[in-house]
């Protein structure tokens, strides 16, 4: 799979962060900048000038401009087509500075983009790598309500009808934060990094059966909401097993596993959903155990090694 996004689209979304002006009439607008799935980012996606490892966004600032007219008439010549020859998707010159009207001319014909900002190249290199590699990211949506809990994303899973959106609601009184019902959006921001986020039109929604869509912001106010979140949890809302079915080890660790998304393994506990059980107190108290294991303290091990040790002593009489 090849994600992509146009020169229109990233000049659109950078414009007034970097007060760009794209010099020329929007030429090479459908110029397309895209990463194709498993193959490495090289050339890199923004970077100063570079004609040996040529990047998708090329940065030109005075050090290039000044490489430049260094250069003999026979040479700039060369030196301008090749860059062109490489066809970046934009070339954008820093601190307000005009392009050349040879490299000018060259992009026209090329139909290469030419942006301009007084922003530094610093500034710009630095800006533009972050928003490409989220927009370029490897993304998916999964089913479910995702939450802020005690400051860990948790997504709470589970069959329809399981009770996902009432939990939700409960969680929400008890002063946590909904991210995005139904179907939040992922995106792996870094090797190990699941970055939540909600879609534009479920923004601020949360469908409760008996009760219809409710606005969640405008019903508990702007700190019962939060943009995005870091997927750190999962809890699926299971059935209740009679309990001749408990797993001994189960019943000491928890139902608790881990599921890939994009390759990363995230922790998932199954609740099992019956009458009269709290499941928003088992949910907070879940993300509390979560945290405590991520510090290294196990409480169903201490357990286990408390048993152990009593047992050794009890031979030793």
């Amino acid at each position: 799979m090849t994600r992509s996004l146009t020169a229109q689209e990233l000049f659109d979304d950078v414009r007034s962060r970097l007060e760009l002006v794209w010099v020329g009439n929007s030429v090479g607008a459908d110029r397309k900048i895209e990463i194709a799935e498993g193959k490495q980012r090289r050339p890199s996606l923004v970077g100063y000038l570079n004609l040996i490892h040529p990047n998708k966004i090329q940065i030109l600032g005075a050090e290039e401009l000044a490489f430049l007219d260094a250069l003999g008439v026979t040479a700039r010549r060369t030196n301008v087509q090749r860059m062109m020859k490489l066809q970046p998707a934009a070339l954008v010159f820093a601190r307000g500075l005009e392009p050349p009207e040879d490299v000018l001319r060259s992009a026209r014909r090329s139909r290469i983009p030419i942006w301009r900002t007084s922003k530094r190249g610093h500034d710009v290199l630095t800006y533009l790598q972050y928003h490409l590699a989220r927009s370029l990211a490897p993304q998916t949506t999964l089913h479910g309500v995702f939450l802020e809990v005690y400051s860990i994303g948790v997504l709470i899973t589970g069959e329809a009808g399981a009770g996902k959106s009432e939990l939700a609601l409960e969680l929400i009184t008890r002063g946590h934060r909904l991210v995005a019902d139904d179907a939040p959006e992922f995106t792996l921001v870094a090797p190990d990094v699941i970055d939540g986020t909600c879609p534009e039109i479920l923004r601020d929604c949360l469908e409760v059966r008996g009760l219809g869509v409710l606005n969640v912001r405008e019903m508990f106010g702007d700190t019962a909401v939060k943009r995005n979140k870091y997927l750190r949890l999962i809890v699926h809302l299971g059935p209740t097993l009679d309990d001749g079915q408990h797993d001994a080890m189960k019943r000491l660790y928890g139902d608790v596993s881990s599921i890939k998304v994009f390759e990363v393994d995230v922790p998932r506990l199954v609740l099992p959903v019956a009458a009269g059980r709290n499941l928003a107190v088992l949910v907070e108290a879940a993300v509390r155990n979560h945290v405590l294991k991520s510090k290294g303290i196990d409480a169903a091990q201490t357990f286990v090694d408390r048993q152990a040790h009593t047992m050794k002593r009890q031979r030793t009489w």
